[in-house]
């Protein structure tokens, strides 16, 4: 998919249950852009149908972030076609995606590279992109774009977020904790703030 101005912009989620780590980043992303942009998640390995798990809801719960009416669900095709940006816990999942939906590599990047390379984008560059009246959705169309001219290897733990499902609290709280900043770098750039 590509997105045109005008229309709604759609980022996806995606990790292996869709049950902890994507549905967290879902749920972040629509806190900071309410209806300014749409954004749903999915998994390779989907708990189909199941909420958001206790440990990852509580910590979403306690920064006011609502985890209702939510359902685990597959990732598909049709799915990485209606988003405009593909943001996957890790490197395996980016993998997954763009085998499934080759065209999708451009539009695809961990959520935490992405996050890195969004901060690496010229303010003027990005306001230049965008044209006179930016909103949401152009700043994250532009963002795509100028985030992937700043691609550059590294090492896979700087990419990925770790999987806590069935660990420790703390591993919870160690996914939350890199899943959290990484949403709040794209989305303060996306709002201009």
């Amino acid at each position: 998919m590509s997105y045109r101005s005008g229309e709604k912009f759609t980022i996806l989620t995606v990790c292996t249950g869709n049950i902890c780590r994507s549905p967290a980043a879902e749920r972040l992303f629509r806190s900071a852009f309410g209806d300014e942009v749409s954004v749903t998640s999915a998994g390779t390995g989907a708990l189909v149908g199941e909420p958001i798990h206790g440990p990852m809801a509580d910590l979403l719960r306690d920064i006011d972030v609502d985890v209702e009416d939510f359902a685990a669900k597959i990732l598909t095709e049709e799915i990485i076609g209606q988003a405009d940006l593909v943001l996957p816990m890790t490197r395996e999942h980016r993998g997954a995606v763009v085998e499934l939906v080759p065209g999708a590599v451009k539009r695809t990047f961990t959520l935490r590279e992405f996050a890195r390379l969004v901060s690496k984008v010229d303010r003027a560059e990005l306001e230049q992109a965008t044209g006179p009246e930016p909103t949401p959705a152009s700043r994250l169309a532009a963002l795509v774009t100028l985030a992937g001219r700043h691609r550059t290897p590294v090492e896979p733990e700087l990419d990925d977020v770790v999987d806590p499902f069935r660990r420790e609290l703390s591993v919870y709280q160690e996914s939350f904790d890199q899943i959290l900043p990484a949403a709040r770098t794209i989305a303060r750039a996306s709002l201009n703030l």
